[in-house]
């Protein structure tokens, strides 16, 4: 090669050297997480997913999650808080908020007037509820009419096992407590659906049609009260006089009761390498579980107080005495700041509390699917296997309905996690104007809290079967408990 060739080819590779420089200092990307070669942390992403595998199938429904949440936090040193004494460095207590929410915290030795460090998610799950007079016969049938609950594709309730959970109140005040479906003695209950020999008709529907609200009807029995055709809906009376020897509950006990139909599948591994978690219920009780076990297994002291709150009631926009938007959880915010204090605290202290308390709202992101590439922008949309995924927005098109959190923020909290080497990524909820949808966030923003949504991808979102990888799953337990200990301490 003569000298002039030499020449041009080291400069050519001088520039690519630079170039190489230059991309890696000035680019940036979101990479996958999975180190098979590392053994411990394998070994700690397999154990913490089968944890909360029980997790799931223990906590169907609100209620039980919040139940299942006491029951571990009691086992790990938590005591129930009682707002008339004192609160110092180190106790861990709790507050159910009416049985379907909950609060939980451990003290820091910091002014509760500079704020706490929360994690907030919710424990309700899309899912069929009953109907106020819901049992009724037809066709030497029982049956249940029902009223789903949040958004969900209503043909993906129909044709499979389902189990029926819930609570009945006795004209006595007593309470029953119904769990039906989930062991393998027990019976399941199922949604019929239309044959496909004469299903033609039902074929050519849009897919929101083509199971409709109103044919949601939950097959609970066929066999008839003894006596004979004579006796007027039989079928039913059959039905009712079972629940009543079983259980103690009329058809009366039923109208005031709340009682959810959920999938009987259990949480499973899924993959060859079992490289998930599928089951129901994983949006939002995967960030309720994350945040809960970051929060019990904080050992050091901290300077900040660390509060969880598990919402209900988000999936149908957060109202009600346990959703979001409740005053509830401010008031037992305040009520820990005098606790802590020792005092009772001025309006102004109160809202300085509250005003310098930092947030992440714990809930799902969407998870890239390379079978449905068109409702994503590949550019920006979080992927499963990389991490907590940050949404700095939700809402709909034009940002509507959601906080959007400050840049301040945003590269506060990310700052954190790069100081102590934990991967995160960032996304949007799909394509501009594809569709959409909200959290809590946009509720403790509106009390003046710096707040940013943060979670684990989820695949099938609002299915009976939803798809998490392991890798987030313990990556967002890391940030939670990382959120908790160094935020602005």
């Amino acid at each position: 090669m003569t000298e002039l060739g030499q020449d041009k080819n080291g400069k050519a590779e001088d520039a690519k050297n630079r170039a190489d420089e230059m991309r890696k200092e000035l680019t940036f990307s979101f990479k996958n997480l999975w180190n098979p070669e590392n053994e411990k942390e394998m070994k700690a992403i397999m154990d913490f997913c089968e944890d909360y595998k029980v997790a799931l199938d223990e906590g169907k429904t609100e209620r039980e999650f919040v139940d299942y949440s006491v029951e571990l936090l009691e086992k790990n040193g938590f005591k129930q808080f009682d707002p008339n004494s004192s609160l110092k460095l180190g106790d861990r207590v709790y507050e159910a908020v009416h049985g379907k929410a909950l609060i939980a915290a451990v003290i820091g030795s910091g002014d509760p007037l500079e704020g706490f460090n929360l994690v907030g998610a919710h424990i309700d799950s899309p899912r069929i509820d009953l109907k106020t007079n819901p049992i009724y016969e037809a066709a030497d049938m029982t049956l249940m009419k029902t009223h789903y609950y949040g958004g969900i594709k209503k043909y993906h309730w129909v044709a499979q096992p389902l189990a029926i959970h819930g609570v009945v109140i006795l004209k006595n005040g007593e309470t029953v407590n119904l769990r039906i479906g989930e062991d393998p003695d027990d019976p399941v209950f199922t949604i019929t659906d239309l044959l496909p020999h004469l299903g033609a008709d039902q074929m050519q529907k849009k897919a929101y049609e083509v199971v409709t609200g109103e044919e949601l009807n939950v097959l609970i029995g066929g066999i008839p009260f003894p006596g004979g055709e004579d006796i007027k809906e039989r079928f039913k009376l059959g039905i009712l006089n079972l629940l009543y020897e079983k259980y103690g509950f009329n058809e009366r006990d039923l109208v005031t009761a709340e009682i959810e139909v959920v999938p009987a599948a259990k949480a499973r591994c899924v993959g060859f390498d079992r490289a998930f978690v599928g089951g129901y219920g994983q949006d939002d009780r995967v960030c309720g579980y994350t945040a809960l076990r970051a929060l019990i297994d904080l050992e050091q002291p901290l300077k900040r107080t660390a509060l969880v709150i598990l919402y209900d009631k988000e999936e149908t926009g957060s109202g009600g005495i346990t959703g979001a938007r409740s005053q509830l959880f401010p008031s037992i915010q305040k009520r820990m700041v005098r606790s802590i204090l020792g005092r009772e605290p001025s309006a102004i202290e109160l809202q300085d509390n509250i005003e310098r308390s930092t947030m992440l709202s714990s809930d799902v992101a969407v998870a890239y699917d390379p079978t449905f590439p068109s409702v994503s922008d590949p550019l920006n949309h979080s992927y499963a296997g990389r991490g907590i995924a940050f949404c700095k927005y939700t809402g709909r098109g034009g940002k509507g309905g959601t906080s959007d959190a400050n840049a301040e923020y945003f590269n506060e909290v990310t700052r954190l996690l790069d100081d102590a080497d934990i991967p995160w990524q960032a996304g949007e909820l799909g394509k501009v104007d594809q569709g959409g949808g909200g959290t809590v966030a946009i509720y403790q923003a509106d009390l003046g809290i710096s707040v940013i949504d943060c979670g684990v991808a989820v695949l099938s979102m609002h299915s009976c079967f939803e798809i998490a990888s392991k890798i987030d799953i313990y990556m967002t337990y890391i940030a939670y408990k990382a959120f908790f200990e160094k935020m602005r301490s």
